[in-house]
Parts: structure tokens; C-alpha cells; sequence
């Protein structure tokens, strides 16, 4: 049982490394540092430490623990969901490879779209250019949800879809 107090006073202190702590929950360090966040506290970099910024009771006590294992959870659930799109691709390989069948996926629930696709296979990552931009909590949550290696190729594919049904892309 790791008490938030004592997780960010390790930090503050230099006693333990928000890397260790990803490597000690098997989660990446932008997990750790948004658990940290939604508990209500920002990273002043100034005094390296951390203050408490929420409106709520300032969580002191709180097992860090039961904030990590709910997204332990997650990777039984994603493996359920990527049996279900893996079933799904193998359908739609079996399937004609029309674009009237490949839109038919993409409108159904029952069949995949590009981004389930891309769930199962990973594109070239060729002529890549790295920005930074700033997400909503609930987008966030489900970027989170897939694998490191995948986010980048779910977020590209997410905004290729809009932008074709938009129109802004052929």
C-alpha cells in the first residue's frame, strides 16, 4: 500500500523517480504523471514539488494502488475487444474487397474500420513529423487504452476519418 503523501514526498525528495514508479505498476510515466494530475496536483518545476491544486479535500490518504490497478483492468478488456476485431478483420478478409463492403464496415458495429484495422495491423510509420498537442481528459482516457506503439497510428487514423467525411481529404 503506497498512501499518495508518501508517493509524492518520495518524489519530492528524490527517493523514488516517476519512472520507477511506471516500471514498478507496469504503466508508462504519462500514466503515472496523469494519476498525479487527476488527484489534483500540478508539477511546479520552479521547487520541485508538487502542489495541490483541486477543489476537493487534498487525497493525502488515499492508496495510489487502487488508483493504478482500475487500469491493470484494462489490458484483459482490450485483449477481449482485439480477439473481437481480429474475428472481425478475418470476416472482412474473407469478404469481397469492395469500397460498398468497406464502407459497409465502417457503418456497422458488427464489422471493422480503418482504425480497428489498425487496432490488429500497424502502418509504415514513413514521413512521421512529431507535434505536441494538448487532449481533453475523456479522449485521453481512451488514447491511453491502446498500446505505446499503436497511439500515434490511432490518432492519425481517428483524424483521417473525420477529415474525409469532412471532405478535406480524398
Amino acid at each position: 500500500m503506497m498512501l499518495v503523501k508518501k508517493m509524492l514526498n518520495g518524489i519530492m525528495m528524490k527517493e523514488i523517480t516517476i519512472k520507477e514508479l511506471a516500471d514498478q505498476y507496469d504503466v508508462s510515466t504519462r500514466t503515472i504523471q496523469l494519476r498525479i494530475k487527476k488527484l489534483g496536483y500540478e508539477w511546479d518545476s520552479k521547487q520541485s514539488i508538487y502542489r495541490y491544486v483541486g477543489e476537493e479535500p487534498e487525497p493525502l490518504e488515499v492508496d495510489f494502488n487502487t488508483l493504478i490497478s482500475k487500469n491493470n483492468k484494462m489490458p484483459a478488456e482490450q485483449k477481449q475487444t482485439n480477439s473481437e476485431i481480429a474475428a472481425s478483420v478475418s470476416y472482412l478478409n474473407e469478404s469481397e474487397s469492395t469500397s460498398d463492403s468497406v464502407s459497409k464496415a465502417s457503418t456497422t458495429t458488427s464489422k471493422v474500420d480503418a482504425i480497428d484495422i489498425l487496432l490488429q495491423n500497424p502502418k509504415d510509420r514513413s514521413k512521421r513529423v512529431y507535434r505536441g498537442f494538448y487532449f481533453d481528459d475523456d479522449v485521453l482516457s481512451i488514447i491511453d487504452r491502446v498500446p505505446k506503439s499503436y497511439k500515434s497510428e490511432l490518432v492519425n487514423e481517428a483524424l483521417r476519418k473525420v477529415f474525409k467525411e469532412k471532405g478535406l481529404l480524398d
